[in-house]
């Protein structure tokens, strides 16, 4: 089959790697198409993932977003109908789907936020498939349209999926100069020019990160979202990577990890890597249910981190990807 699959934000680059190359050990032909925001291209880049560059992040309004989803839109449109695609992937994207049904390519939209209620009426609706995990209770997707057979929840973490075949970069710690006896933490600042995000992510962030740049024994690692956010940090004695770094790579060798977002989150938790979420939105069902799982821990006060080099045991099971892969391309199948 002659699969396209559609990278508009960093952590989408290492979530679509493995099952990229799956799909191209099986005989299956990927184009990518991706998006200028953030460190996707460069994470492309760096892992060696042929994509062809089509529009950019629109920013903070949501005139600005809406025009930037509108260009980016017609110019997918023209990429699809070019190529005769069999089947469409994306996790997130808001042009990827739109450009699909106007190409007549059946369309998977995966995501894991159910919340994001403007996206989820136009992606939903359009989306000839919906993954979401099984923490997400399908009634709460009822209002976007999205029922079955249409919306299909798989056990578990996306990211049990794909850290498993995940190509670890050992020399990450050198890359950036960590000692690997002193406490390593992670952060990973909100994403300031999401709408669903407010002040209060901010502040929380904030403040812990000023107490963790402090210490004295802590390594303090911060990875910057966008331009703003790394001068911001110019400043500050926290260290900042130059070039896009492999978050997984980088999380597995950590002692925590604090993020207000989600996917760095959960990659720490199927790692076994205490993570802390600063995210003062409206709660999703998969960091509710990992929160009273115990496996993720709400951070309220700076304070709540605990400072402590972690014993390096044996990570979490993981999950076959294969399982992922089966129901992505089951909506082709069912064409022939």
């Amino acid at each position: 089959m002659r699969i396209w699959i559609d990278v508009t934000n960093s952590p989408h680059a290492v979530i679509f790697r493995p099952l990229i190359t799956r799909l191209q050990k099986a005989g299956h032909e990927v184009s990518v198409t991706s998006r200028e925001y953030a460190q996707t291209t460069g994470l492309l880049d760096r892992f060696g993932i042929d994509h062809q560059v089509i529009g950019a992040h629109g920013g903070a309004s949501r005139a600005a977003k809406a025009r930037a989803m509108a260009s980016r839109s017609r110019e997918l449109v023209l990429f699809a109908r070019q190529n005769a695609f069999d089947l469409a992937v994306s996790h997130g994207s808001t042009d990827q789907p739109l450009a699909a049904r106007a190409s007549g390519t059946p369309q998977v939209t995966m995501f894991d936020y159910e919340h994001a209620a403007a996206m989820h009426h136009l992606n939903g609706r359009l989306a000839t498939r919906v993954l979401v995990p099984a923490y997400i209770p399908e009634h709460a997707l009822e209002k976007y349209g999205i029922r079955s057979p249409k919306l299909v929840r798989y056990p578990g973490l996306k990211e049990e999926y794909y850290l498993a075949d995940h190509q670890y970069e050992a020399g990450v710690v050198d890359e950036l100069g960590l000692d690997p006896h002193q406490v390593i933490a992670v952060l990973r600042p909100p994403p300031e020019v999401t709408l669903y995000h407010r002040g209060a992510s901010t502040e929380i962030f904030g403040a812990t990160l000023d107490r963790l740049l402090e210490m004295e024994n802590v390594q303090t690692v911060v990875l910057p979202r966008t331009d703003e956010q790394r001068e911001a940090l110019r400043e500050r004695p926290a260290i900042v990577p130059e070039t896009p770094v492999d978050g997984p790579s980088l999380v597995v060798t950590s002692d925590l990890v604090v993020s207000a977002g989600g996917t760095m989150n959960r990659e720490a938790v199927a790692l076994g890597v205490p993570a802390y979420t600063s995210f003062a939105g409206k709660l999703g069902a998969v960091d509710a249910g990992l929160i009273s799982e115990g496996r993720l821990r709400q951070l309220d006060r700076p304070e709540d981190v605990v400072i402590e080099k972690r014993a390096q045991g044996v990570s979490p099971p993981l999950r076959d990807p294969e399982f992922l892969i089966d129901l992505i391309l089951a909506v082709a199948r069912r064409r022939d």
